[in-house]
């Protein structure tokens, strides 16, 4: 447990440094960890305004002592948690991904929908922004992933978008995500002509944001959504 966290102070604090904002950078990766400010706050013993002024840059850039001791305050509180942020930061390859990429800059879900010609089955886009992708094949993730194996496909952070393809009517989908730890903010399915009733209760009671793409196949997909990331 003590490499993997090493691994993942050293790869967060080396995009920290790397980054012309250091403090934003800060905040993208706690909102990617779904760790909240108050919490991150109390950790370090600083008021939440202050620590919210270091993040929007209110404050003079954040110097290397600070970066370490925020960075390794949001992975405790990320372990504590559950989500290990270091199984995250290194997913493997695996067949049944097909894409898989982190924005550079939050996403809106509407976004998102748009270039893969979504159509809302449950949830409201509106106000949610995402921090990366990943296109499964739902064949293959559902039959090959399990345990340890299904949480490469949330890639760096849970706050983003899964497209499962090859869907027949889109319950097997949201029962994989139901059962597992981590959630995914979105998800969205390719390949069928009506959708179970049961997938659309199930990601009610996620609470997930899901919708149907209409793109004409998992190509299409996969080239709006990277077209999608170099603008973003």
């Amino acid at each position: 447990m003590e490499s993997s966290r090493q691994e993942s102070l050293i790869k967060i604090a080396g995009e920290v440094v790397a980054s012309p904002d250091p403090g934003r950078a800060l905040r993208v990766w706690r909102e990617k960890l779904s760790v909240k400010q108050v919490q991150l706050a109390r950790a370090l013993k600083l008021s939440p305004s202050v620590l919210s002024d270091y993040e929007s840059g209110r404050r003079p850039s954040p110097g290397v002592l600070f970066i370490r001791k925020y960075i390794e305050a949001l992975v405790a509180l990320d372990e504590a948690q559950g989500r290990v942020a270091s199984r995250l930061l290194t997913p493997e390859k695996s067949s049944a991904i097909l894409a898989i990429s982190e924005f550079t800059h939050p996403i809106t879900a509407s976004a998102l929908l748009s270039a893969v010609k979504g159509t809302v089955l449950s949830g409201d886009p509106s106000r949610t922004s995402l921090y990366g992708y990943t296109v499964v094949d739902s064949i293959k993730t559902i039959y090959a992933l399990s345990g340890y194996d299904f949480y490469r496909i949330f890639g760096a952070t849970t706050e983003r978008a899964i497209i499962f393809t090859k869907v027949g009517a889109g319950r097997s989908p949201l029962v994989a995500v139901r059962v597992s730890q981590l959630k995914p903010r979105m998800v969205i399915i390719h390949g069928p002509t009506q959708t179970d009733p049961l997938a659309i209760e199930l990601a009610k009671k996620e609470g997930l944001i899901f919708a149907l793409s209409n793109a004409a196949n998992e190509d299409e997909i996969i080239t709006s959504l990277r077209t999608l990331t170099e603008q973003g």
